[in-house]
């Protein structure tokens, strides 16, 4: 096994301190095949590191709640009226580009726990499953695009690219390391593109996993986890790329729109961690209360904004099914909480979360990790951000659960 590099051995630190671990990986392996977890068992090495990631992910999913415990019958079946048939399309022209050898790597059960399999770590510290863009014949590469575009809106396939970019800036700036590459980002497919049958695929990378499910034409993109360092970058083959500025200044502009009493409210600590996301990876069941500035004591002005801050997020997903899942959480919005931790300077390193029964959204502003520095202290430019459905429905667990009951197979 190689050694860790040091922005593996830092990632790994922070990670510790923030929620269960992860894998380390040979970059030249292609792939974990279905197969290979089945009758070998975890190939990830030992350490304290990989024994989490195991109890994590062999967990029985609960999903994110409150100490209160899960809220039932929020996720109904139902028709939203908005066709998943471009996606259903395109994932199984996909499938169709694989060969039977790459199929045992990229194809997984519905229930498979691959759904919980993914981190937000470089591939010095993690095994990802499935087949890289890094292996895919230019065919293929087309292929997964597509899919991303009809999965995905305009905005959240140009940050989903951007993304991928940071991690050629972090190789240009790591001695060219081999566990940092914008094309080590990997595909899996949970289940048979359908127009009925449950799916789902998972797009995932170092500072990116999109889990997107599919059931009937209701759509989950949780959990997703958005991310870069740099942010803002001055060198290399992408100099200029950025990233999260929207969602970074929009946030501190509603947050200082606050009146001093609600902003003291909202208010969680005045003190910035390092790290200070409490759903990111390996937290399927992390117990997350309601905390800060209840949304129903603001205005009407201020509950359009916050809705506009959620939107950010939301409308990475295609139009039709973003439109259907901010209605959601517009439904819930006088139940919902804006929490804050930092200072509200024009300057400030913050985090903020918008949580209600069907919506968790983070934005943390963290320590720099791979653009080295004496500074330590959480910076503009290393930024994670984290989207969940609490109750019970990431990856679409409810509505399986449903389905199920609904259809005995």
């Amino acid at each position: 096994m190689k050694a860790l590099n040091f922005l593996s051995l830092f990632a790994l630190a922070m990670l510790l301190q923030a929620c269960p671990p992860t894998k380390t990986t040979d970059t030249n392996s292609k792939s974990t095949t279905a197969e290979d977890k089945k009758d070998k068992g975890p190939r990830r090495g030992g350490g304290g590191f990989e024994a989490m990631v195991e109890k994590a992910i062999n967990q029985d999913y609960k999903g994110v709640n409150t100490t209160s415990g899960k809220e039932e019958g929020l996720f109904p079946l139902k028709s939203t009226g908005v066709s998943t048939k471009p996606i259903v399309d395109a994932g199984n022209n996909f499938i169709e580009t694989l060969s039977e050898e790459e199929k045992k790597s990229v194809l997984f059960k519905i229930d498979d726990k691959e759904w919980r399999h993914w981190a937000n770590v470089d591939n010095g510290m993690f095994k990802r499953t499935g087949i890289s863009l890094k292996v895919m014949s230019q065919k293929q590469r087309v292929a997964l695009f597509n899919l991303l575009q009809e999965a995905l809106s305009a905005k959240g396939l140009q940050l989903t690219k951007d993304i991928m970019k940071t991690d050629q800036t972090l190789k240009e700036l790591n001695n060219n390391s081999e566990t940092l590459d914008e094309e080590l980002y990997f595909i899996t497919i949970m289940g048979t593109p359908s127009m009925k049958e449950p799916w789902g695929f998972q797009f995932e990378g170092h500072h990116l996993a999109i889990n997107y499910f599919i059931l009937g034409d209701q759509v989950v993109m949780t959990p997703t986890f958005m991310g870069g360092e740099p942010i803002i970058t001055t060198s290399g083959k992408y100099k200029g790329n950025t990233i999260f500025q929207d969602e970074q200044n929009i946030g501190l502009k509603f947050m200082q729109s606050l009146s001093e009493a609600q902003q003291k409210k909202a208010i969680l600590s005045t003190e910035k961690g390092r790290e200070d996301m409490v759903a990111a990876a390996f937290s399927d069941n992390v117990t997350v209360d309601f905390e800060g500035l209840k949304v129903s004591e603001m205005s009407s002005e201020q509950k359009e904004a916050i809705l506009n801050l959620a939107s950010q997020y939301i409308n990475n997903m295609r139009e039709g099914h973003a439109k259907v899942k901010m209605e959601d959480i517009k439904k819930h919005i006088d139940a919902t909480y804006f929490a804050w931790r930092g200072t509200t300077a024009d300057d400030a390193v913050f985090y903020y979360r918008i949580h209600s029964p069907v919506i968790l959204i983070e934005f943390d502003h963290q320590s720099p990790v791979g653009v080295r520095g004496a500074d330590r202290s959480p910076t503009r430019n290393h930024i994670h951000t984290m989207v969940r459905t609490p109750n019970g429905n990431d990856y679409g667990k409810d509505y399986i659960k449903q389905h199920l009951n609904d259809h005995k197979h």
